[in-house]
């Protein structure tokens, strides 16, 4: 699989992952004590969604479009509105021409006292993160091999945070270089949570790498996963269902996506309505 974001910036599986990533930062914002977000692979921050490329898929028009025009329910909607109102913001003028990566929307919900580092190795798109986030003094661009950056960076000196492991799926052995970064990160920070997205096209790799992190996180409430999908699986190869696993996650956090997921299954739905699985996964 070969997943350029600037082809899929806005889709159904960023539309997830950001609200995801949007209430474990607001959660992390209840205690006075900084905290540090670790992303391993950044990206550009800022995806054009007028460009070439993301004008040839199209795949905001079924993702971030349909989230923003969506009628949510008052508790679902008070729950998305800080994902949505970073993406509002950086569309001021009501036209949806521009999408925030991870980056952005992590940079957007720090406090004076908290901080990012952004890892990006590919030079386009560390140039251009780099320009989204210049004289920025909270925010760290880093030209690191993102499964490096595991071992380099962890613990963080602020003990709390968060680390988002978000690969580009651009090689086959890309879940087994998954669960061995984490391995070597849940070994010097057992504490700290993990958001680690994956493409849901082969069950037996997904199931694999399930059991491990959940194996390696421990007991019940250390590992949560959650998969969407948007229509029955296609044999042309799109992505059609997309998963996260959650370490150390949030107490809140799945009573609030039990909120938030029903009420994404018809906008993000193709043809029909979306489902999602969202289950606690035992050690």
């Amino acid at each position: 699989m070969n997943y350029r974001h600037a082809f899929h910036a806005g889709n159904f599986a960023d539309v997830v992952k950001h609200i995801v990533l949007a209430r474990i930062l607001t959660y992390l914002q209840d205690k006075p004590a900084p905290f540090r977000v670790i992303d391993t692979h950044a990206g550009a921050g800022l995806y054009d969604l007028t460009s070439e490329e993301a004008q040839r898929g199209g795949e905001w028009t079924t993702g971030i479009a349909r989230a923003l025009q969506a009628r949510f329910s008052d508790k679902a909607g008070e729950l998305i509105a800080p994902y949505l109102d970073i993406v509002r913001a950086f569309n001021p003028k009501a036209e949806l021409v521009a999408y925030p990566g991870s980056p952005l929307i992590t940079r957007a919900l720090l406090r004076p006292q908290d901080r990012l580092t952004a890892c990006e190795i590919e030079p386009t798109a560390r140039k251009r993160l780099i320009d989204a986030l210049r004289r920025d003094t909270q925010a760290r661009v880093v030209d690191l091999d993102g499964w490096q950056a595991l071992s380099a960076f962890l613990p963080p000196k602020e003990r709390r945070g968060l680390v988002l492991i978000d690969p580009p799926f651009e090689r086959k052995d890309e879940f087994e270089r998954m669960a061995d970064g984490f391995t070597t990160a849940h070994a010097k920070w057992p504490t700290g949570i993990y958001l680690m997205w994956y493409p849901v096209k082969q069950r037996r790799a997904t199931e694999a790498l399930a059991d491990h992190v959940a194996g390696l996180a421990g007991g019940d409430g250390k590992c949560l996963r959650l998969e969407f999908s948007v229509a029955p699986q296609q044999d042309d190869g799109a992505l059609i269902s997309t998963g996260l696993l959650i370490v150390n996650p949030p107490w809140t956090l799945a009573s609030e996506l039990k909120i938030i997921l029903p009420e994404l299954e018809r906008p993000l739905g193709r043809g029909g309505v979306g489902r999602y699985r969202l289950d606690m996964l035992k050690g």
